[in-house]
């Protein structure tokens, strides 16, 4: 799922690259979503970046290569894009950018299997963005099970991380995070925050004054300062699952 802007950048970006054979300039790019600024479309490209549809090639101006298209339109490819997205796809074929829809923090609880259980199911939500922060889509009907031990008092839930922006705090794309509802959490925790009611993203908390930071774990990715009131808390991480 991408956003609007992101959806319409990516249609404007394949469609120069058609026309021209070489990407367009941040101008141009500026120009055609009318923003006000160049920071939008770098974060924009970023976003499409870390989803896979977009690739930057190093070393080189203007060279963004269009990997895929949303909506099963067919994608714009050089020789080695494509060789690109076939390594992708081998190594997640069933990879989509689904993750949570934004105010999912109500009625969460974890369900033991028995009085007794060792074990809880507790619903999973998708992907979450471990990356700029994205629109999301709430995925119902899956769970995933997860030793009782882990997660002591309180509510908790399942999200699946996609993207590689918290790797230096040892979340890896793919990985499975245990998070437990809550709307507080300490400076320097690592939460999944809420961003103007409609974004979510996995991030480390820091609180500067009267404004909010959301840290990544990779120097690759900028921090991103809020308001308070932009940035609403929706859990904190207390566990993280790995298959091998």
């Amino acid at each position: 799922m991408l956003t609007r802007k992101q959806h319409e950048l990516l249609i404007f970006i394949d469609k120069h690259l058609r026309q021209t054979g070489f990407s367009p300039s941040f101008e141009e790019m500026k120009e055609a979503l009318k923003l006000k600024s160049k920071s939008g479309i770098h974060r924009l490209i970023t976003a499409l970046e870390e989803r896979g549809f977009l690739r930057r090639r190093a070393h080189r101006a203007r060279a963004l290569e269009v990997i895929r298209l949303p909506d099963n339109m067919a994608p714009r490819r050089t020789a080695e894009a494509t060789q690109t997205a076939a390594t992708a796809a081998a190594r997640d074929p069933a990879f989509a950018p689904n993750v949570i829809r934004g105010n999912f923090a109500a009625n969460l609880p974890g369900v033991p299997k028995t009085g007794e259980a060792t074990a809880v199911q507790l619903p999973l939500y998708g992907r979450i963005a471990a990356g700029l922060p994205i629109e999301a889509l709430r995925e119902s009907g899956n769970s995933v099970e997860v030793p009782a031990a882990l997660l002591g008092g309180g509510e908790h839930y399942a999200l699946e991380v996609a993207g590689d922006s918290m790797v230096e705090a040892g979340i890896l794309d793919g990985d499975t995070v245990i998070i437990r509802r809550g709307d507080t959490a300490d400076n320097g925790s690592i939460v999944v925050a809420l961003v103007d009611e409609n974004e979510v993203t996995l991030k480390r908390l820091r609180r500067r004054g009267n404004s909010i930071a959301l840290e990544a774990a990779n120097p690759r990715y900028e921090t991103r300062i809020f308001g308070p009131d932009r940035v609403r808390v929706q859990g904190r991480l207390i566990g993280l699952l790995r298959k091998y």
